[in-house]
C-alpha cells in the first residue's frame, strides 16, 4: 500500500538527501581536499630538515676544522728532556681576578728556523735542504697583565757557553766555549737552544715557539700583507730583495725576504739584520690589529691554517685551545706597547766577525726579565 512504513517515499529518512548529514557534498570538509594550512605545514617542515642538515653540516664543519688545525701543530716536550735543572719559573703576584685567562709574566723563546726541507722552504731558503738553523732568536717578555712586551733580539754570531744537551742522535754532547749561538739549535734542536738560553741569562723559557720560512710568508700573506718603512734602499742578490727607501707594503714571499736581509743593508753584519726583523714584528702586530679576524670565520681560518702548518712548540701550546687562550690573554698588545731591544754585544776580541755579551749591560737586561 503506498505510504506505508517501508517505503522509499522521496523525502522521507531513508532517502539519499544531497546535504544531508554524512553526505560527502563537493565543498564540504569531508570530501579529499587538503585545509588552507597543510602545504605551509610541509614547507615548515622541509624548512626544518634543511636548517638541521645545515646545522649538523656546520657542527662538522667546524669540528673537522677544529682537528685539521690541532693535528698541523708539531711540539717537542722540553720540560720533559730538561728536568728539573734550569732556572725557577718567575714569580707571579696573586690577583682577585677570576678570569679564566692567564694573566701572569711570561717569557716566550722565538725561533725562525731556516730549515731547507719541503720544496717551498728550499725555494724560500735556498741551499741544501739537509739540516736547519735558528736564523732568528727573539725572546719575548710579557710584563704581568699582559697589556706590555719587551722582545729582545740575540744576535746569532753571539759567541757563547752550548751547555751539555740531548742530541739529536742519542746520547749528550759535551760542553763546548766559545761557539755560534745558533750552533745549539743545529746540534741538539729546540731542547738545546732552550737550555743554551736559559744557560746564557738565567732566565726560565716558560714557552718554545718556531716557525719557518714557508710558514712566515704564509702567515704575512694571509693576514693581507705587511707595511713596514726602511731608511735606506735595500739590494741583497743573497735575499733577492731590492727595495728602495720609504713605506712598502710587503707581501709574504717579501717580508721574508726582509727578514733575511744582511749583506744589502748598513755593515752586512747580523745587527743590521735584527733592526729589519724588529720593524717586522711591530708591523705583524700592526696588521693583525688592523684585521678584523673574528669579523670573518673564513679570513681567521686561513690565518689560522697558515700558523699552526708552521710552527713546532712545546708541549704547553700544542694544542689550538692552548694557542688561542695564548692569543686572548695577548689581546690588549700592540706595536706601541711592545718595546724591542737587541741584547747588548761587543766584537769578539779574537774573532772580529763574531760578538759577545756585553757586561754588566746585557745581565742587567736579563734581570729585568725574571
Amino acid at each position: 500500500m503506498s505510504g506505508t512504513t517501508g517505503d522509499a517515499t522521496p523525502g522521507t529518512a531513508g532517502d539519499a538527501v544531497p546535504g544531508a548529514a554524512g553526505e560527502a557534498t563537493p565543498g564540504a570538509a569531508g570530501e579529499g581536499r587538503r585545509p588552507w594550512w597543510s602545504g605551509r605545514s610541509r614547507l615548515f617542515k622541509a624548512a626544518g630538515i634543511v636548517a638541521g642538515c645545515a646545522l649538523v653540516v656546520s657542527l662538522a664543519g667546524a669540528a673537522w676544522a677544529y682537528w685539521h688545525l690541532n693535528h698541523n701543530i708539531k711540539s717537542v716536550d722540553i720540560d720533559n728532556a730538561l728536568g728539573d735543572d734550569r732556572p725557577a719559573r718567575g714569580m707571579t703576584t696573586p690577583t682577585a681576578d677570576e678570569s679564566p685567562l692567564p694573566s701572569g709574566a711570561l717569557n716566550i723563546l722565538v725561533l725562525g728556523s731556516d730549515s731547507r726541507g719541503g720544496e717551498r722552504n728550499k725555494a724560500l731558503g735556498g741551499g741544501s735542504s739537509e739540516g736547519a738553523r735558528s736564523d732568528t732568536a727573539m725572546i719575548v717578555h710579557v710584563d704581568e697583565g699582559r697589556s706590555e712586551a719587551t722582545v729582545v733580539s740575540i744576535p746569532r754570531d753571539t759567541l757563547v757557553t752550548r751547555p751539555s744537551c740531548p742530541s739529536n742522535s742519542g746520547g749528550t754532547t759535551s760542553e763546548a766555549h766559545s761557539v755560534m749561538f745558533n750552533s745549539a739549535y743545529s746540534l741538539g734542536g729546540p731542547v738545546c737552544a732552550v737550555k743554551t738560553v736559559e744557560a746564557m741569562t738565567d732566565v726560565r723559557m716558560d714557552h718554545y715557539i718556531e716557525i719557518d720560512f714557508a710558514g712566515f710568508a704564509d702567515l704575512v700573506d694571509a693576514l693581507g700583507g705587511v707595511t713596514v718603512t726602511t731608511e735606506e734602499d735595500i739590494s741583497d742578490e743573497d735575499s733577492h730583495l731590492e727595495l728602495e727607501a720609504g713605506t712598502h707594503h710587503l707581501d709574504g714571499t717579501e717580508a721574508l725576504a726582509l727578514a733575511r736581509t744582511r749583506h744589502g743593508i748598513g755593515d752586512g753584519s747580523d745587527l743590521g739584520r735584527i733592526g729589519l726583523q724588529q720593524k717586522l714584528v711591530k708591523a705583524l702586530l700592526d696588521q693583525v690589529s688592523a684585521t678584523d679576524l673574528l669579523g670573518s670565520p673564513t679570513h681567521l681560518y686561513k690565518v689560522a691554517d697558515a700558523l699552526t702548518s708552521s710552527l713546532t712548540t712545546d708541549t704547553g701550546l700544542d694544542s689550538l685551545t692552548e694557542l688561542m687562550d695564548l692569543g686572548r690573554s695577548l689581546k690588549s698588545l700592540s706595536s706601541s706597547t711592545t718595546q724591542t731591544v737587541t741584547m747588548p754585544v761587543l766584537p769578539a776580541p779574537w774573532d772580529t766577525n763574531r760578538v759577545v755579551a756585553q757586561e754588566p749591560e746585557a745581565g742587567k737586561l736579563w734581570e729585568s726579565l725574571r
